[in-house]
């Protein structure tokens, strides 16, 4: 009986769990500010793999140009240009408060590279030929700088991946 408890139990807690999860992206989409982010170089390989591809972006590169390197997760600070594409401002200093045209979008470090938690974009195998184009990462920022990536776009900045009628 105690065993079918907590089998139970941990089941209800994992459900739970990824309801809140769910819960807390639907907010990010609903609320969040759309950012475009310019994307990095990427290997075209990872295209033929069949239903993704993978994701780096300009921003995520910055320490490498001369900027100082983050040395702990934080959040970077954006300006958007009249694109609507994000540039980098600086590092967020905890404590400083934001301009009223800039936000800010968490990134973590990992393997030496800062990660902004859209690093695949996932699509129906055999449509590789509608992202080949994508200049852009499209995202939802919410203020506190959580984000979401809904979308690509072209050097246009027109969303790819349209349902075909």
């Amino acid at each position: 009986m105690k065993r079918g408890a907590v089998i139970f139990g941990g089941l209800a807690l994992v459900l739970v769990a990824t309801a809140v999860l769910v819960v807390q992206k639907e907010t990010v989409l609903a609320r969040g500010r759309p950012v475009l982010l310019r994307l990095a170089p990427v290997d075209p390989r990872s295209l033929i793999q069949g239903d993704y591809m993978v994701l780096d972006y300009a921003i995520s590169q910055t320490w490498r140009e001369g900027n100082e390197r983050p040395q702990e997760d934080g959040n970077v600070v954006l300006r958007l240009d009249e694109h609507g594409v994000g540039q980098f401002v600086r590092y967020e200093t905890p404590g400083t408060t934001l301009a009223p045209d800039e936000l800010r979008l968490r990134f973590r470090l990992r393997n030496s590279r800062m990660r902004l938690g859209a690093e695949a974009f996932f699509f129906q195998e055999g449509h590789a030929d509608r992202y080949a184009n994508a200049r852009y990462g499209e995202l939802r920022v919410t203020d506190n700088g959580t984000s979401v990536l809904v979308g690509l776009r072209d050097e246009n900045y027109q969303p790819l991946g349209k349902a075909v009628q």
